[in-house]
Protein backbone atom coordinates (compact mmCIF):
# COMPACT_ATOMS: atom_id res chain seq x y z
CA UNK A 1 0.00 0.00 0.00
CA UNK A 2 1.25 3.47 -0.94
CA UNK A 3 -1.70 5.62 0.05
CA UNK A 4 -3.71 5.78 3.23
CA UNK A 5 -7.36 6.71 3.68
CA UNK A 6 -6.65 10.29 2.63
CA UNK A 7 -4.35 9.49 -0.28
CA UNK A 8 -0.58 9.75 -0.78
CA UNK A 9 1.49 11.82 1.65
CA UNK A 10 4.86 10.15 1.04
CA UNK A 11 6.52 13.38 -0.11
CA UNK A 12 6.11 17.00 1.06
CA UNK A 13 3.67 17.73 -1.78
CA UNK A 14 1.10 15.67 0.18
CA UNK A 15 -1.06 15.60 -2.95
CA UNK A 16 -3.42 12.96 -1.47
CA UNK A 17 -3.72 11.13 -4.80
CA UNK A 18 -5.21 7.65 -4.55
CA UNK A 19 -2.19 6.05 -6.20
CA UNK A 20 -3.17 2.54 -5.08
CA UNK A 21 -6.19 2.75 -7.37
CA UNK A 22 -4.47 4.01 -10.50
CA UNK A 23 -4.44 7.74 -9.84
CA UNK A 24 -1.15 9.57 -10.44
CA UNK A 25 0.26 11.94 -7.86
CA UNK A 26 2.38 15.04 -8.23
CA UNK A 27 5.19 12.56 -8.94
CA UNK A 28 3.34 11.60 -12.18
CA UNK A 29 3.08 7.89 -11.31
CA UNK A 30 0.67 5.57 -9.53
CA UNK A 31 1.78 2.92 -7.05
CA UNK A 32 2.78 0.32 -9.66
CA UNK A 33 6.58 0.17 -9.39
CA UNK A 34 8.28 0.91 -12.68
CA UNK A 35 12.00 0.72 -13.44
CA UNK A 36 13.43 2.91 -16.20
CA UNK A 37 16.94 1.47 -16.13
CA UNK A 38 19.13 -0.86 -14.08
CA UNK A 39 22.85 -0.92 -14.78
CA UNK A 40 26.37 -0.49 -13.51
CA UNK A 41 26.93 3.25 -13.49
CA UNK A 42 30.48 4.59 -13.76
CA UNK A 43 29.72 8.29 -13.30
CA UNK A 44 28.89 8.61 -9.63
CA UNK A 45 31.51 9.94 -7.21
CA UNK A 46 34.69 7.77 -7.15
CA UNK A 47 33.95 6.38 -3.68
CA UNK A 48 30.60 5.10 -5.00
CA UNK A 49 31.33 3.92 -8.54
CA UNK A 50 34.96 2.95 -8.13
CA UNK A 51 36.08 0.97 -11.16
CA UNK A 52 33.28 -1.62 -11.04
CA UNK A 53 30.32 0.77 -10.98
CA UNK A 54 27.38 1.68 -8.80
CA UNK A 55 24.37 -0.61 -9.20
CA UNK A 56 21.84 2.01 -10.22
CA UNK A 57 18.10 1.44 -10.37
CA UNK A 58 16.37 4.46 -11.94
CA UNK A 59 12.72 4.94 -10.99
CA UNK A 60 10.48 7.13 -13.20
CA UNK A 61 8.54 10.00 -11.69
CA UNK A 62 9.71 12.65 -9.25
CA UNK A 63 8.20 14.59 -6.34
CA UNK A 64 10.21 17.71 -7.16
CA UNK A 65 10.07 18.37 -10.91
CA UNK A 66 12.95 20.80 -11.47
CA UNK A 67 12.67 22.69 -14.76
CA UNK A 68 16.29 21.87 -15.68
CA UNK A 69 16.16 18.18 -14.69
CA UNK A 70 19.04 16.23 -16.22
CA UNK A 71 16.92 13.04 -16.08
CA UNK A 72 13.78 14.64 -17.41
CA UNK A 73 13.24 11.76 -19.82
CA UNK A 74 12.04 9.71 -16.86
CA UNK A 75 11.06 12.41 -14.36
CA UNK A 76 7.75 12.88 -16.18
CA UNK A 77 6.85 9.29 -15.30
CA UNK A 78 6.36 8.07 -18.88
CA UNK A 79 9.33 5.68 -19.10
CA UNK A 80 9.98 2.37 -17.38
CA UNK A 81 8.53 -1.12 -17.18
CA UNK A 82 6.28 -2.40 -14.38
CA UNK A 83 7.95 -4.81 -11.94
CA UNK A 84 6.74 -6.78 -8.97
CA UNK A 85 8.42 -6.54 -5.58
CA UNK A 86 9.99 -9.94 -6.21
CA UNK A 87 11.36 -8.81 -9.58
CA UNK A 88 12.74 -5.68 -7.94
CA UNK A 89 14.49 -7.83 -5.34
CA UNK A 90 15.99 -9.91 -8.15
CA UNK A 91 17.19 -6.75 -9.92
CA UNK A 92 19.09 -5.85 -6.76
CA UNK A 93 20.64 -9.32 -6.57
CA UNK A 94 21.52 -9.29 -10.27
CA UNK A 95 23.42 -6.03 -9.86
CA UNK A 96 25.36 -7.63 -7.01
CA UNK A 97 26.21 -10.59 -9.29
CA UNK A 98 27.44 -8.10 -11.91
CA UNK A 99 29.95 -6.70 -9.43
CA UNK A 100 28.27 -3.48 -8.27
CA UNK A 101 29.75 -1.65 -5.30
CA UNK A 102 26.30 -0.74 -3.97
CA UNK A 103 22.61 -0.72 -4.83
CA UNK A 104 21.80 2.85 -5.88
CA UNK A 105 18.09 3.73 -5.68
CA UNK A 106 17.63 6.82 -7.88
CA UNK A 107 14.59 9.03 -7.16
CA UNK A 108 12.86 6.33 -5.07
CA UNK A 109 10.65 8.41 -2.75
CA UNK A 110 7.28 7.61 -4.28
CA UNK A 111 8.00 3.84 -4.19
CA UNK A 112 9.36 3.56 -0.66
CA UNK A 113 6.54 1.27 0.60
CA UNK A 114 7.29 -1.19 -2.23
CA UNK A 115 11.08 -0.86 -2.07
CA UNK A 116 11.21 -1.79 1.62
CA UNK A 117 9.81 -5.34 1.20
CA UNK A 118 11.90 -5.82 -1.96
CA UNK A 119 15.07 -4.92 -0.06
CA UNK A 120 14.18 -7.23 2.81
CA UNK A 121 13.47 -10.04 0.37
CA UNK A 122 16.76 -9.48 -1.47
CA UNK A 123 18.71 -9.42 1.80
CA UNK A 124 17.15 -12.73 2.85
CA UNK A 125 18.30 -14.15 -0.49
CA UNK A 126 21.91 -13.04 -0.12
CA UNK A 127 22.12 -9.31 -0.93
CA UNK A 128 25.00 -7.88 1.11
CA UNK A 129 25.86 -4.63 -0.71
CA UNK A 130 25.37 -1.19 0.88
CA UNK A 131 22.01 0.33 -0.02
CA UNK A 132 22.27 3.88 -1.37
CA UNK A 133 19.31 6.29 -1.40
CA UNK A 134 19.80 8.89 -4.16
CA UNK A 135 17.41 11.83 -3.82
CA UNK A 136 16.74 15.49 -4.53
CA UNK A 137 16.05 15.78 -0.77
CA UNK A 138 12.45 16.88 -1.10
CA UNK A 139 11.58 14.25 1.50
CA UNK A 140 9.49 14.04 4.62
CA UNK A 141 11.25 12.92 7.77
CA UNK A 142 8.39 10.47 8.33
CA UNK A 143 9.08 8.64 5.05
CA UNK A 144 12.84 8.60 5.68
CA UNK A 145 12.27 7.02 9.09
CA UNK A 146 10.69 4.03 7.35
CA UNK A 147 14.15 3.36 5.89
CA UNK A 148 16.07 3.50 9.17
CA UNK A 149 18.26 0.39 9.34
CA UNK A 150 17.80 -0.46 5.65
CA UNK A 151 19.77 2.35 3.98
CA UNK A 152 23.54 2.54 4.47
CA UNK A 153 24.44 5.52 2.28
CA UNK A 154 22.40 8.64 1.62
CA UNK A 155 23.19 10.65 -1.52
CA UNK A 156 20.98 13.77 -1.23
CA UNK A 157 21.10 17.02 -3.14
CA UNK A 158 21.02 20.38 -1.49
CA UNK A 159 19.94 22.45 -4.45
CA UNK A 160 19.16 25.86 -2.99
CA UNK A 161 19.00 27.98 0.11
CA UNK A 162 17.18 30.89 -1.55
CA UNK A 163 13.39 30.26 -1.68
CA UNK A 164 13.10 32.51 -4.73
CA UNK A 165 15.27 30.08 -6.68
CA UNK A 166 13.54 26.95 -5.37
CA UNK A 167 10.18 28.49 -6.24
CA UNK A 168 11.24 29.47 -9.75
CA UNK A 169 13.02 26.27 -10.70
CA UNK A 170 11.37 23.57 -8.56
CA UNK A 171 7.97 25.07 -7.58
CA UNK A 172 8.95 24.45 -3.96
CA UNK A 173 9.27 27.61 -1.83
CA UNK A 174 9.83 25.40 1.23
CA UNK A 175 12.67 23.43 -0.37
CA UNK A 176 15.48 24.47 1.96
CA UNK A 177 13.41 23.98 5.09
CA UNK A 178 12.32 20.53 3.94
CA UNK A 179 15.68 19.42 2.54
CA UNK A 180 17.73 20.57 5.52
CA UNK A 181 15.44 18.62 7.88
CA UNK A 182 15.68 15.57 5.60
CA UNK A 183 19.49 15.69 5.52
CA UNK A 184 19.58 16.00 9.31
CA UNK A 185 17.53 12.80 9.54
CA UNK A 186 19.85 11.04 7.10
CA UNK A 187 22.90 11.97 9.17
CA UNK A 188 21.13 10.82 12.33
CA UNK A 189 20.46 7.43 10.77
CA UNK A 190 23.84 6.55 9.30
CA UNK A 191 26.33 8.77 11.10
CA UNK A 192 29.79 9.73 9.89
CA UNK A 193 31.38 8.28 6.73
CA UNK A 194 32.80 4.76 7.02
CA UNK A 195 34.84 3.18 4.22
CA UNK A 196 35.54 -0.44 3.48
CA UNK A 197 38.99 -1.49 4.69
CA UNK A 198 41.62 -0.95 2.00
CA UNK A 199 41.87 -3.95 -0.28
CA UNK A 200 38.67 -5.57 0.98
CA UNK A 201 36.54 -4.73 -2.08
CA UNK A 202 37.57 -7.03 -4.95
CA UNK A 203 38.87 -5.14 -7.97
CA UNK A 204 39.01 -1.77 -6.21
CA UNK A 205 42.21 0.05 -5.27
CA UNK A 206 40.61 3.29 -4.08
CA UNK A 207 38.38 3.93 -1.06
CA UNK A 208 34.77 2.70 -1.38
CA UNK A 209 32.10 4.16 0.87
CA UNK A 210 30.33 1.66 3.12
CA UNK A 211 28.16 4.01 5.16
CA UNK A 212 27.54 7.74 5.47
CA UNK A 213 26.08 10.85 3.82
CA UNK A 214 27.44 12.52 0.69
CA UNK A 215 25.59 15.74 -0.19
CA UNK A 216 25.60 16.94 -3.78
CA UNK A 217 25.21 20.48 -4.99
CA UNK A 218 25.01 21.23 -8.70
CA UNK A 219 25.88 24.84 -9.50
CA UNK A 220 23.45 26.59 -11.83
CA UNK A 221 24.35 29.38 -14.26
CA UNK A 222 24.64 32.63 -12.33
CA UNK A 223 24.17 30.74 -9.07
CA UNK A 224 27.45 31.44 -7.29
CA UNK A 225 25.93 33.44 -4.43
CA UNK A 226 23.41 30.76 -3.50
CA UNK A 227 25.95 27.98 -4.04
CA UNK A 228 28.15 29.66 -1.43
CA UNK A 229 25.18 29.70 0.97
CA UNK A 230 24.69 25.98 0.41
CA UNK A 231 28.34 25.15 1.10
CA UNK A 232 28.45 27.44 4.12
CA UNK A 233 25.32 25.90 5.62
CA UNK A 234 26.55 22.33 5.15
CA UNK A 235 30.01 23.00 6.53
CA UNK A 236 28.78 25.05 9.48
CA UNK A 237 26.20 22.37 10.32
CA UNK A 238 28.09 19.14 9.70
CA UNK A 239 31.78 19.89 9.24
CA UNK A 240 33.57 16.61 8.46
CA UNK A 241 30.57 14.43 9.39
CA UNK A 242 29.54 14.40 5.72
CA UNK A 243 31.18 14.57 2.30
CA UNK A 244 30.32 17.27 -0.23
CA UNK A 245 30.16 16.91 -4.00
CA UNK A 246 30.36 20.20 -5.90
CA UNK A 247 29.00 19.49 -9.35
CA UNK A 248 29.74 21.41 -12.53
CA UNK A 249 27.73 19.17 -14.85
CA UNK A 250 24.72 21.41 -15.48
CA UNK A 251 23.73 20.85 -19.11
CA UNK A 252 21.21 23.19 -20.80
CA UNK A 253 18.64 20.96 -22.45
CA UNK A 254 16.42 21.89 -25.42
CA UNK A 255 13.52 24.17 -24.62
CA UNK A 256 14.60 25.28 -21.17
CA UNK A 257 15.97 28.63 -22.35
CA UNK A 258 12.64 29.71 -23.84
CA UNK A 259 11.10 30.24 -20.38
CA UNK A 260 14.29 30.49 -18.34
CA UNK A 261 16.83 32.36 -20.49
CA UNK A 262 19.33 32.43 -17.63
CA UNK A 263 19.55 28.63 -17.85
CA UNK A 264 20.35 28.37 -21.55
CA UNK A 265 24.13 28.45 -21.06
CA UNK A 266 26.54 26.24 -19.15
CA UNK A 267 27.96 27.52 -15.89
CA UNK A 268 30.83 30.00 -15.76
CA UNK A 269 34.05 28.21 -14.91
CA UNK A 270 35.26 31.32 -13.11
CA UNK A 271 32.22 30.95 -10.83
CA UNK A 272 32.84 27.26 -10.29
CA UNK A 273 36.48 27.78 -9.40
CA UNK A 274 35.42 30.60 -7.08
CA UNK A 275 33.09 28.14 -5.33
CA UNK A 276 35.94 25.65 -4.94
CA UNK A 277 38.14 28.38 -3.45
CA UNK A 278 35.33 29.45 -1.11
CA UNK A 279 34.92 25.88 0.16
CA UNK A 280 38.67 25.56 0.74
CA UNK A 281 38.80 28.89 2.58
CA UNK A 282 35.98 27.72 4.86
CA UNK A 283 38.00 24.64 5.75
CA UNK A 284 36.17 22.01 3.68
CA UNK A 285 38.47 19.04 3.09
CA UNK A 286 36.01 16.20 2.41
CA UNK A 287 34.70 17.13 -1.02
CA UNK A 288 34.59 15.98 -4.62
CA UNK A 289 34.81 18.34 -7.59
CA UNK A 290 34.18 17.82 -11.31
CA UNK A 291 36.13 18.55 -14.44
CA UNK A 292 34.78 20.55 -17.38
CA UNK A 293 33.90 17.50 -19.48
CA UNK A 294 31.18 16.58 -16.98
CA UNK A 295 28.90 19.25 -18.49
CA UNK A 296 27.79 17.08 -21.39
CA UNK A 297 24.69 15.21 -22.46
CA UNK A 298 26.92 12.12 -22.77
CA UNK A 299 26.75 11.90 -18.98
CA UNK A 300 22.95 11.56 -19.08
CA UNK A 301 21.94 7.87 -19.19
CA UNK A 302 19.93 6.41 -22.05
CA UNK A 303 16.53 5.39 -20.69
CA UNK A 304 15.06 3.95 -23.87
CA UNK A 305 14.35 0.28 -24.34
CA UNK A 306 15.11 -1.16 -20.91
CA UNK A 307 13.90 -4.79 -20.80
CA UNK A 308 13.76 -6.10 -17.24
CA UNK A 309 13.34 -9.72 -18.30
CA UNK A 310 16.39 -9.57 -20.57
CA UNK A 311 18.32 -7.88 -17.77
CA UNK A 312 17.45 -10.58 -15.25
CA UNK A 313 18.36 -13.45 -17.58
CA UNK A 314 21.52 -11.91 -19.04
CA UNK A 315 24.64 -13.96 -18.27
CA UNK A 316 27.13 -12.24 -15.94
Amino acid sequence: MTTGPKGCVLCPRACHADRDHGKTGYCQVDSTVRVARASLHAWEEPCLSGTRGSGTVFFPGCPLGCVYCQNRAIACGQEGVPVTEEELAEIFRKLQEMGANNINLVTPTHYVPQIIPALKMAKRRGLTLPILYNTGSYETVETLRLLDGLVDIYLPDLKYVDPALSTRYSHAPDYFTVASAAIAEMVRQVGEPVFFPEGSVPGEDGPILKRGVLVRHMMLPGGLADSKRVVRYLYDTYGDRIFLSLMSQYTPLPGVGARYPELQEKISWDDYFALEDYALDLGVTQAFVQEEEAASESFIPDFTGFDVRAFLTRPV
